[in-house]
């Protein structure tokens, strides 16, 4: 064997084995790609432990009123702690801190002096477990209930969400006008209704006979 066919059995050699080390590492590494990649996959499954998530609104006697995010099993407590907790004139006693909260909530912690003044409006203190509107705005956690000469009608200034949909052609959207309309200027005849948007003659005229104000 000459010096020429030695040199090329070396340049053979060496080919041959860069060709294989760089084949196996090129599919040890689609492995590891294949395999990382996988477990990006199953990340994006859903997880089937993951609770609802509700916004609820509060104002009033806290450190910090907004807007905040809980879970679907909070309670107003809890809603008053992620609002950095109470101011030191609120006044819980109509409060129920231990209802559920759900999502649309509003939440107002009251003064005392809030309180003598809702009380001056012909509201009686019940302490039940319900829920409840305070008259000047809806309160989700409040334990008051108005009184009413009219047993069986609904008050437009004090009925809930669920109240006022059960009333003939009102619906979800309708009793969220009426509610957003209440809270800045209470209804003072039943007739006032019509001036919330959707709400005509035809509308009033199914419902007169069952509200009040």
């Amino acid at each position: 064997m000459n010096k020429k066919q030695k040199i090329t059995i070396v340049i053979v050699s060496v080919l041959f084995l860069c060709y294989f080390s760089y084949s196996f590492f090129f599919e040890r590494e689609g492995k590891v790609e294949a395999k990382d990649q996988d477990i990006v996959v199953n990340d994006n499954i859903p997880d089937k432990e993951v609770k609802s998530i509700y916004k609820v609104d509060i104002k009033g006697q806290v450190e910090k009123p907004g807007v905040y995010e809980v879970n679907e099993n909070a309670r107003v407590i809890d809603v008053i702690e992620k609002a950095g907790g109470l101011k030191k004139n609120a006044n819980t006693d109509f409060l129920n801190l231990s209802k559920k909260v759900v999502d649309g909530d509003v939440i107002w912690v009251y003064t005392t002096k809030e309180i003598e003044k809702l009380q001056k409006v012909k509201t009686v203190i019940e302490y039940v477990e319900k829920d409840c509107h305070c008259p000047d705005v809806s309160n989700s956690a409040c334990i008051t209930k108005p009184t009413t000469n009219n047993p069986g009608k609904i008050n437009i200034n004090t009925a809930s969400l669920k109240e006022l949909i059960t009333l003939n052609g009102i619906g979800d959207s309708k009793a969220k006008l009426i509610i957003e309309y209440r809270t800045k200027k209470l209804f003072t005849t039943i007739e006032e209704i019509k001036n919330v948007s959707g709400i005509g003659d035809s509308a009033y005229e199914k419902i007169k006979d069952f509200i009040v104000v």
